[in-house]
């Protein structure tokens, strides 16, 4: 044996060893830029979702505006979706599925009719699905305002007063208890609670604090005036500039449809705003079209400018089987130029408090920017308040097995009601029959 290896043996050794050491480097040299590669494709990948979530986000755009939505669908709330447009495509000797009738306060499924014994079926050849007929319909001494819609949907009966405010209070409470809920409810009170404060001081409603005189600027009605005048400053704050990027997206949207006439940036604003807007022709879409079999392939042929975009943003089947009317496009205009030119009322008025002491700043200023930042903002909710009550009125409203059962019992007794969301008789209905 030999101590140690012959030197042509080294030389054939290392040049064996030097391949893999260079192989081996640059596997390294390699996979560095991939890994980089893949963090940074990571990093675009989560961009673009976040991106995706903020272009197609619903968020309340302010305290009026978030009070104008809940308050026209707070008692119709529907924790469960409705099943209607899941059943389509389904043979025709399956029984059809029950329509949700749940209120604010109960999601048990129902039927949106009682059905009686032994009726007979009849074969619905547009969603493919067999329905009985509606008992509302059978009486030969029923008016026909009080008459079930083709559907065999009825609008629940008038609740007394007593009723409307147990499921108000009770519809309230399971939105308090959400997170969003909560913060509104809590903005609100403070709003109104520092609002109201500010409106008594202005009034002269603390002789007390009028020391020595009432206009005195070291009196303490002057000192908590404005104290309380920079609270609501800052509670304007949280909306008005909080919600401005989700404002300026909706512009931003706007003037990309009314200068480059892109249908695809309306379609994304009535997806954004569909609880209380509709786009020309939607209407006319199937009845049976709804967010769950929007993606089928026989609505493929349905007119993409009718539908929102993304697309499972089209609005739920009507219970009532009616489309609502579409919406005029120049009141989508003034709800989103109402809420930009909240936030730039609100801009003024934070520079106007921030800027200058209560010494030297005009006080009639910052009462004009403070009611004009109301206003429009008030103006806002309320259009998208009346706009969200036209769609319910025509679409329908979940119907509780409580309002079921006392609709049959009342037709057994003789007791009508008419078939519309007050249930009141209509005043071109009523015309028409004199």
């Amino acid at each position: 044996m030999e101590p140690f290896p012959r030197l042509d043996q080294d030389a054939q050794t290392e040049q064996l060893s030097r391949p893999s050491t260079v192989q081996d480097s640059n596997r390294a040299v390699e996979n560095r830029p991939a890994s980089s590669s893949i963090s940074s494709s990571s990093i675009g990948e989560r961009l673009r979702r976040v991106s995706t979530s903020f272009e197609q986000s619903e968020l309340p755009g302010g305290f009026f505006a978030a009070t104008g939505g809940i308050a026209s669908s707070i008692l119709s709330r529907q924790p469960v979706p409705r099943p209607i447009s899941d059943s389509i495509g389904s043979s025709s000797t399956e029984a059809p599925p029950a329509a949700l009738c749940s209120t604010a306060f109960t999601s048990t499924p129902c039927q949106a009719v009682s059905e009686e014994t032994g009726a007979e079926a009849r074969y619905d050849g547009r969603t493919g699905t067999q329905t009985k007929p509606s008992p509302l319909r059978e009486s030969v001494s029923e008016p026909a305002s009080a008459a079930a819609f083709a559907n065999g949907y009825h609008f629940p009966p008038k609740h007394s007063f007593g009723e409307s405010v147990k499921l108000s209070a009770l519809a309230f409470w399971r939105y308090l208890l959400t997170p969003m809920g909560f913060f509104v409810t809590v903005y609100g009170l403070n709003v109104v609670a520092w609002g109201g404060m500010l409106f008594l001081l202005l009034c002269n409603a603390a002789p007390a604090m009028c020391h020595p005189t009432c206009n005195d600027i070291n009196s303490p009605r002057r000192i908590w005036i404005e104290i309380d005048s920079q609270i609501l400053n800052a509670l304007f704050c949280v909306t008005g500039f909080g919600l401005a990027p989700w404002r300026f997206r909706d512009l931003h949207f706007l003037l990309q449809y009314r200068f480059y006439k892109k249908m695809i940036a309306l379609r994304r604003l009535a997806g954004i705003h569909r609880g209380w807007f509709r786009l020309r022709g939607s209407n006319e879409l199937p009845l049976h079209l709804g967010p769950r079999n929007v993606g089928q392939d026989e609505f493929q042929s349905a007119p993409r400018y009718a539908i929102p975009f993304p697309e499972i943003k089209v609005p739920e089947v009507p219970l009532t089987g009616v489309r609502a009317r579409p919406t005029v496009l120049w009141k989508l205009d003034l709800v989103i130029w109402l809420m930009v030119s909240n936030t730039f009322l609100q801009c003024a008025l934070a520079g106007l408090m921030w800027g200058m002491n209560r010494y030297n700043r005009p006080g009639w200023a910052t009462g004009l920017l403070i009611a004009l930042g109301c206003v429009v903002a008030g103006a806002g909710g309320l259009i998208m308040f009346l706009e969200g009550k036209v769609v319910k009125r025509i679409e329908g409203v979940p119907v509780s097995e409580k309002d079921l059962a006392r609709l049959q019992q009342d037709r057994e007794k003789g007791v009508w009601h008419f078939n519309n969301i007050k249930d009141k008789i209509e005043r071109r209905r009523s015309q028409s029959k004199v």
